[in-house]
């Protein structure tokens, strides 16, 4: 543990190095470019062994917080995202009792998948698979953002250039998980088991829900071209690479009475996890992406928050604010009084009383 503490620090004083050398260069280039040039920099910082294994075990968990790797990773982008203050949480019974909350009072229509979205002057309609046609006075698009870049969705008439551009500069990361159910635990009770490598790409690490929720199971994560490579796989070899893993930390390890496999990147209603920032694309991609189409068409999720991309409570708050600028837009086009407005007084006294909804990635 003081090893990888040790390790720890210098890997937080690499990249606060890489920070300088983000304000000395004028273009952008990969944070794995950055690393190796700071490293060249700075011989001091420079690890052998077992030591410089933990550093890759660092830079492999770095990745899949992006859900890509080093080398597709924006040094100029990279840590822009605004960390939520507090401890972390698992989520033992899933989304559902979220979901389900915040759907109280709602018409949903579950499978229906979207095919054309045809924009007129003063309002929409929404052409779904078998042809049934919705009509609004404006749409909140939310999708996937690797659904939008396959263009599955076509729009009437195109989305203008600043949009589509938008689209296409924002990368999708792919993190997927290889979850395996066991008769009983036989790894220590810590919350991940890290697997070390000479590079990040020969690294890993195992969630142990089995502390948490006292169930036997352990959760592999894959993120980047290995959660792509996992994806080529069948379940059944994809756990068969996974436990190879395993019994190099635990030898005597059994095998799995059950196991799930995602594949978020060919799932056809995903195409991918959440979105990354790609090397060399201009820093106003988020807020193109977020901005309404013609006060028609709003455009919420992951990828349109600047400050949480990739979290859910980043999806959650940029629906929130699409939908009140939906209203808001609205009630200007029908010249409706908006009587529904929050002074900054009254905002000071509800954020005392108000918990932001706050789920990371996992």
């Amino acid at each position: 543990m003081e090893t990888a503490a040790k390790v720890g620090v210098i890997f937080e004083k690499i990249l606060k190095e890489t920070v300088k050398l983000r304000d000395e260069q004028e273009h952008d280039m990969p944070l794995e470019q950055a690393i190796s040039m700071v490293l060249e920099r700075h011989p001091d910082l420079k690890l052998e062994g077992l030591d410089d294994r933990i550093l890759q075990w660092c830079v492999c968990r770095l990745e899949a917080w992006f859900a890509a790797d080093a080398d597709e990773i924006s040094l100029k982008n990279w840590d822009q995202e605004h960390v939520l203050t507090g401890g972390h949480g698992l989520m033992v019974d899933g989304y559902f009792p979220v979901i389900q909350a915040l759907a109280q009072g709602l018409d949903i229509r579950l499978n229906q998948r979207v095919k054309k979205i045809a924009r007129q002057q003063k309002g929409v309609t929404v052409t779904i698979e078998d042809g049934t046609q919705y009509s609004a006075d404006a749409c909140i698009i939310t999708v996937p953002l690797g659904v939008l870049k396959a263009n599955i969705i076509k729009f009437e008439p195109e989305l203008p250039s600043w949009k589509s551009s938008a689209i296409a500069d924002l990368g999708v990361g792919i993190e997927n998980k290889v979850a395996m159910h066991f008769d009983k635990a036989f790894w220590p009770n810590v919350q991940v088991l890290g697997m070390v490598g000479p590079t990040p790409k020969t690294c890993g690490y195992f969630l142990n829900l089995h502390k948490a929720t006292g169930h036997p199971v352990l959760v592999f994560m894959a993120a980047g071209r290995f959660a792509q490579d996992v994806e080529k796989l069948s379940d059944k070899e994809a756990v068969e690479l996974v436990m190879c893993h395993l019994r190099k930390m635990i030898p005597d390890a059994t095998e799995p009475s059950q196991y799930l496999v995602s594949r978020w990147g060919s799932d056809p209603n995903s195409l991918g996890s959440y979105s990354c920032d790609l090397v060399g694309k201009p820093s106003d991609v988020c807020e193109r992406f977020s901005a309404p189409v013609e006060s028609v068409l709003y455009f919420a999720g992951e990828a349109a928050s600047a400050e949480h991309s990739g979290a859910v409570h980043g999806a959650y708050s940029s629906g929130m604010d699409a939908a009140e600028e939906c209203r808001r837009r609205l009630l200007m086009r029908k010249g409706v009084p908006d009587l529904v407005q929050v002074g900054a007084a009254a905002c000071e006294e509800m954020a005392d009383v108000v918990a932001p909804l706050q789920i990371c990635r996992t």
